[in-house]
């Protein structure tokens, strides 16, 4: 029998938009088990709805907790709705990021009229827990999601405020709401997964300070469908913005967003770029990163941020990165922070691990880890950032067409070595724009193997002045856990085949977005 939501159960969730509100009883489907779906679970039990967690797998320590917290946990196939679902009934279901629009439960959710939410959607009604609410800034786009929110929260806790960095960076939202210590802001990393769930208007919309989408390219096409359903998704970021909506001047669509975008009113448009920022932008302009926005007499003149030659001692002048620095300051800037305190938290920052960073120097050799470069946008930042490069490249590429990638980026390539389980279309791509190029596979079964025999390979074409560069320009989970994980062993071949110590900067545990 098909079930339907009534009016009063709307009613009533339309009405749960505090902390504070009567969550008891509320009848609730989490799909999942990971970081994000313990945090949905943890959290309602907490308030006293009716938890029932379902998921095709769990971890051990997590599934061992769910009674403990005061939830249900069924682990089953969900090709189809588990009877236990369907016999619950749920007001609400929350999915976990990791489920496609078109999976089966989502389908037989939207089939029963049952709502379907976020964890960022709950996270935002729930964010009273804790004294007045915190400020959120959001951050999203293809590449540099990570960096940027990174930045930003340096940028704002340098100003003396309390700050979390959260989301899609490795700790949930709901995490940082439930923190007792609570929160000036949070700044949230948001992928196109969560953005996909979020409304734009009505109980339970979110209402940023700031956001920003940094960039967008072809990513994650399996997951949304089509270029479309991922732009879209993507420019849910900027819905009912408060102070700035911040775009990339030389991204034409994230212009388009902030355009098209519903905002609060008094909300402004802040662009940035590596040109010369006019009024109400952050750029470079001879060397120095300069704020055009925040400003009273920004028609005339520009305030000094930092110069390029304190970001080459820091390790920070790769260009996607110079374009990550002026977005953070932006979002920063309109939230108040003064240029000099950015200018003194940019000489401490570093960048995250498998981001552009240098393991080794040998032999006039440089090998670089950027096994954080899993889409061809990614790979194309770093690919521009060296003139000579031996490509080690491949993957899972997640239904995104590599040519244009390859074409654009032959006239830099010494060689390219080939990894993953879509070799085939990278192999295609260079037979076709670039077919005198040294191209080899790495066809091995064992996971260990992937990174020494790639190693090896790439060292027999590298010569002196070139760079040894992993960017994959695709997922890691053909063969790797996980993008650190693919790093941290790139990073431990090229140590043990150097025979010395390479600069393994490989702590980071975080999943790819």
């Amino acid at each position: 029998m098909a079930l339907a939501v009534t009016t009063d159960a709307a009613g009533r969730l339309d009405a749960l938009t505090s902390w504070h509100s009567d969550w008891t009883g509320l009848r609730v489907g989490v799909l999942g088990l990971g970081a994000t779906g313990f945090a949905v679970a943890d959290t309602l039990a907490e308030l006293g709805s009716d938890v029932l967690v379902v998921a095709a797998s769990a971890d051990e320590q997590r599934a061992g907790l769910i009674d403990v917290i005061g939830a249900r946990l069924v682990v089953a196939d969900l090709s189809t709705p588990p009877s236990e679902l369907v016999e619950h009934a749920p007001d609400v279901i929350i999915a976990s990021p990791g489920f496609h629009p078109d999976h089966a439960v989502l389908l037989w959710a939207s089939e029963q009229a049952i709502p379907v939410w976020g964890d960022i959607e709950l996270a935002w009604r729930l964010r009273d827990k804790v004294g007045e609410p915190a400020e959120w800034i959001l951050v999203t786009g293809t590449n540099g999601k990570t960096t940027t929110v990174q930045l930003t929260a340096t940028m704002i806790h340098a100003a003396g405020k309390r700050v979390a960095p959260c989301g899609n960076i490795g700790i949930p939202v709901l995490d940082a709401i439930r923190d007792p210590q609570g929160w000036d802001v949070l700044v949230v990393e948001l992928s196109s997964y969560q953005l996909h769930h979020l409304r734009r208007s009505g109980p339970g919309a979110l209402v940023p300070h700031s956001a920003v989408c940094l960039n967008i390219a072809d990513d994650h096409i399996d997951w949304h469908g089509s270029f479309d359903a991922y732009r879209d998704a993507k420019s849910t970021v900027y819905a009912n913005t408060k102070v700035a909506c911040v775009y990339n001047k030389a991204d034409e669509t994230t212009q388009r967003m902030v355009e098209d975008a519903e905002v609060s009113d008094g909300a402004r448009a802040i662009g940035f770029d590596l040109g010369i920022p006019g009024p109400s932008d952050f750029g470079v302009v001879e060397g120095i990163l300069c704020d055009r926005a925040f400003l009273e007499d920004r028609r005339n003149s520009a305030i000094e941020l930092t110069t390029v030659p304190e970001l080459v001692a820091a390790g920070l002048d790769a260009p996607h990165v110079v374009a990550n620095i002026l977005a953070a300051s932006a979002l920063a800037r309109a939230y108040g922070v003064p240029a000099d305190v950015i200018h003194d938290a940019l000489a401490d920052f570093r960048l995250d691990a498998h981001r552009i960073a240098t393991v080794a120097v040998a032999d006039g050799i440089r090998w670089v880890d950027d096994s954080k470069a899993t889409n061809p946008h990614a790979a194309a930042a770093s690919l521009t950032a060296y003139p000579s490069v031996v490509w080690i490249a491949g993957g899972l590429l997640k239904g995104v067409d590599i040519d244009d990638l390859v074409r654009s980026h032959v006239s830099r390539l010494r060689g390219a070595v080939v990894i993953g389980v879509d070799r085939s279309e990278l192999v295609a791509a260079f037979a076709r724009h670039a077919p005198a190029l040294p191209v080899v596979e790495v066809v091995v079964d064992d996971t260990g193997e992937v990174m020494p025999r790639a190693v090896r390979l790439a060292a027999e074409v590298a010569g002196a002045g070139d760079t040894v560069l992993l960017a994959p320009a695709a997922a890691s989970m053909d063969q790797f856990a996980d993008y650190a994980e693919r790093g941290h062993l790139f990073a431990q071949a090229v140590r043990e085949f150097l025979g010395g110590e390479a600069d393994d900067q490989s702590a980071s545990d975080r999943p790819e977005a």
